[in-house]
């Protein structure tokens, strides 16, 4: 049975683990993220990649973390950007606030997970 990756943040940082997840093989990725259709639009284009560049998983995008469920690895990049403006202990603050609440999630759903950040 292959591991379960979930990767929580599907941006620049958050997809370019999933494309390089899948390219290895390392296991069956989930890609979640709270901008609706992002990660569902991110996945297929790592699908559609499969063929060509020489994999054969699962990769799924998701709005809802209990698609992650029972995942083996759990790989965190989710957070914001820092704006104009804002300081770095501002931006230090509200992506704590974000990283806690992803970790909630992750807990309740695969509370056996490996967890990197």
């Amino acid at each position: 049975m292959r591991n379960k990756i979930s990767i929580v943040g599907a941006g620049f940082v958050g997809a370019t683990a999933a494309h390089w997840c899948a390219v290895k093989e390392l296991g069956d990725v989930v890609l979640v993220d709270i901008v609706e259709g992002m990660p569902q639009g991110k996945a297929l284009d790592l699908l559609e990649a499969g063929p060509v560049e020489g994999y054969d998983l699962k990769i799924t995008g998701t709005n809802d973390y209990a698609d992650t469920a029972n995942s083996d690895i759990v790989v965190i990049t989710a957070g914001l950007p820092r704006k104009p403006g804002m300081t770095r202990e501002d931006l230090v603050g509200t992506n704590a606030r974000i990283v806690g609440g992803v970790v909630e999630n992750v807990v309740k759903y695969s509370p056996n997970a490996i967890i990197i950040l």
